[in-house]
């Protein structure tokens, strides 16, 4: 039984209502509802939740340090460095190895933005090179502006190629909580990806995922 479906039993049979769980807890009643459904990600990040988990456990007469514990290990929450659990599930090259930067990297650009200037400098490129190889046949040698994403740009959790992006989520591992938006902001998904189960996303432009357990998923792009 996962730690919302254990809440909601307590709070049931303890009689109380939502609204009255909001009251003794002084937590949104939304946020109670979504907690209930093993959704975190409005609590306000993990210490908040923890927060919201013990208060919970305190207003229902249950035990905290079991209720924590089940939070735990259902979020997969590590005290790894981001850097490091990234590096763990394939999503970037560790700096130490000596190997040759993945072409799927390259790929990532973090804002839909920047894929537009890209594109404008392109247009525009590409018209000054015709021009100026109407007049001189060694004009085609000058270099036009490059397509490819500058490798100097972010890359932390958005995933572009500019026709459409697929990114598979495997959590062959362990369990994770996955968030999942599109370019406009728009949820794709939020919550539990369980050990085993694999999720695929598609966008027309961009896709921003976090991970609760980045160790515990291998990503596909």
């Amino acid at each position: 039984m996962s730690l919302g479906l254990v809440i909601a039993k307590a709070r049931k049979d303890a009689g109380l209502s939502l609204d009255d769980l909001a009251d003794k807890t002084k937590i949104r009643k939304l946020v109670l509802s979504e907690i209930e459904n093993d959704i975190f990600v409005n609590c306000g990040g993990e210490t908040y939740a923890r927060g919201h988990v013990r208060n919970i456990a305190k207003a229902l007469g249950a035990d905290a340090k079991e209720f924590i514990r089940i939070f735990e290990e259902e979020q997969g929450i590590e005290t790894r460095s981001m850097q490091d659990l990234l590096v763990e599930s394939n999503v970037i090259k560790n700096q130490g190895e000596p190997r040759k930067v993945s072409w799927k990297i390259l790929l990532v650009i973090s804002l839909v933005s920047l894929a537009l200037v890209g594109i404008a400098q392109i247009v525009i490129s590409n018209t000054d090179t015709k021009d100026v190889a109407d007049t001189s046949p060694t004009a085609s040698a000058q270099p036009t502006a490059s397509s490819s994403p500058s490798a100097d740009a972010p890359t932390e959790n958005t995933y572009s190629t500019g026709s459409g992006v697929e990114v598979i989520v495997n959590a062959s591992r362990n369990n994770s909580w996955l968030f999942v938006a599109d370019a406009n902001g728009q949820t794709l998904f939020s919550g539990q990806i369980l050990r085993g189960s694999t999720k695929v996303f598609t966008s027309d432009t961009a896709l921003n995922l976090k991970l609760g357990n980045a160790g515990g998923v291998d990503l596909t792009v």
